[in-house]
């Protein structure tokens, strides 16, 4: 059954309404949907119902609420993807692949060892990036849709990172302490926790640092060296597999 995400204020007491629309062109054009069929709507923000097309007009689409439940598919865990910015289009694979795993929004950071240079347009690749976090939830059906923020420079990243109550930091220069047992020391699970991963060339000595020195946690994730576009999907899996399952 389709999923479609609404705005909470288009959500009624017995009815919500679809005016989105690209969503009402998929709905009429593509799935060929009408009245009496049932689809899937999420809130955005904490409920998800099943619901029964009632009307279609030019400008939206009506449905009827026939159930309401809160999200079953989100986790509870609120997890920031930190992601220096890697070349080419590596980090569409990026944000498609943590959304699958759960993450809850991502933020692009300019590190000193990045490549990309923002020439004054990078609103239109957030633009691109969001597009495709929307096309990622629609896949697994989740219950929001993680937010593409505004890019970053490193450090405003740091000012950032003071309302996360655990930041992970993998570095591949960490000998010692691996993201299993910075997890399973916790004693008590976190409610919003960053990750926060290099591009292609790393993190420079002074940002390690200056990490570490905000408490940051580096870690290692494992015996081999990860490229920027996997690392991402590893720690998020890590984190997902010990916190939330």
């Amino acid at each position: 059954m389709s999923k479609f995400f609404v705005d909470y204020g288009d959500v009624k007491d017995s009815t919500i309404r679809i005016t989105d629309g690209d969503d009402r062109k998929h709905m009429t054009k593509v799935l060929r949907l009408g009245i009496g069929d049932t689809i899937h709507i999420s809130d955005t923000v904490q409920f998800e119902y099943t619901a029964e097309i009632t009307a279609v007009e030019k400008d939206y689409i009506e449905t009827k609420i026939l159930d309401k439940q809160k999200f079953a598919r989100e986790p509870e865990l609120k997890l920031t993807l930190f992601q220096g910015i890697p070349k080419q289009g590596k980090m569409e694979t990026i944000i498609q692949k943590t959304v699958e795993l759960g993450v809850y929004s991502i933020i692009p950071v300019f590190t000193d060892r990045s490549v990309v240079i923002d020439h004054g347009n990078f609103h239109k690749k957030i633009e691109r990036w969001q597009k495709v976090a929307d096309e990622a939830v629609k896949q697994c059906k989740r219950g929001i849709i993680p937010q593409i923020q505004r890019e970053m420079i490193f450090q405003e990243m740091i000012n950032d990172l003071i309302k996360y109550e655990l930041i992970l930091f993998p570095y591949e220069n960490e000998e010692h302490d691996t993201i299993k047992d910075c997890l399973r020391k916790l004693t008590k699970k976190p409610q919003k926790a960053a990750v926060i991963i290099g591009p292609e060339g790393g993190f420079s000595d002074k940002e390690a640092e200056a990490l570490i020195q905000i408490g940051a946690q580096s870690v290692s994730l494992g015996k081999t060296i990860l490229r920027t576009e996997t690392a991402g999907m590893a720690a998020i899996a890590m984190v997902m597999y010990e916190l939330e399952l």
